[in-house]
């Protein structure tokens, strides 16, 4: 039963989040991340009624994408090139493009099966050496370039902030992914259709709906501490 005790506090404080800037709990996506957990856990959390699960590691998702059927699958960890193709066929939306070389390789091989992959950025808000993702500054050039690329459409950005025990610091970082998400909306550029903020995880997940999140990434929170 802790599962489902745990999915429906998550959901009261998506609930509590969302009231408070006039949204409703369907306007969140809730992505359970199910990276070194069970199947029996996922299992359990698909009867629970959830049925977006995230994997950062290609190996650990194509071993549960055929024991789990029926599911949608986000990829939210850093994407090796060489990993890239035994995925493709597999995720509904890759939450991590880093790189112009993921991007040539995520085109390349979404071209050769006939898909549009759907593809967030993923920003280094903290500009932290151990984080993939691109700084801020360097977003303009980066969506042009992603936007050449006929086989992949950008839906947003996605970030991880610095770990810190104090929210208001966590809130400045979701402000400013904020202000990034509302500008690459009012660009007009080819394969280009912006309507996801992906930020917030089980620390922090509602005041980054506070803040205009509307993809949350929920780990700890749903499965408990990994072993």
């Amino acid at each position: 039963m802790e599962i489902a005790e745990n999915i429906k506090a998550v959901f009261s404080k998506i609930d509590e989040a969302a009231n408070k800037i006039g949204k409703k709990r369907d306007e969140i996506i809730l992505v359970a991340v199910s990276k070194m957990h069970p199947v029996e856990k996922i299992l359990e959390a698909k009867e629970h009624g959830l049925m977006i699960f995230g994997e950062s590691r290609a190996q650990e998702l194509l071993q549960k994408y055929e024991m789990i059927p029926d599911v949608t699958w986000h990829f939210i960890g850093h994407l090796q090139r060489n990993k890239v193709k035994y995925i493709i066929d597999k995720v509904a939306l890759i939450q991590s493009l880093d790189s112009i070389e993921l991007a040539q390789e995520i085109d390349k091989r979404a071209k050769k099966i006939g898909k549009k992959m759907p593809v967030l950025i993923e920003i280094n808000i903290g500009k932290e050496l151990s984080k993939s993702g691109i700084y801020e500054e360097e977003i303009d050039e980066f969506v042009k370039k992603v936007s050449e690329f006929e086989n992949i459409i950008l839906n947003g950005i996605m970030t991880i902030p610095p770990v810190t025990d104090d929210r208001n610091k966590t809130r400045d970082y979701f402000k400013r992914m904020r202000f990034l998400y509302e500008r690459l909306k009012q660009i007009n550029l080819p394969n280009h259709d912006i309507k996801f903020l992906s930020m917030g995880m089980t620390d922090d997940f509602d005041i980054a709906i506070e803040e205009g999140a509307n993809i949350v990434r929920v780990g700890t929170g749903i499965f408990g501490r990994r072993m």
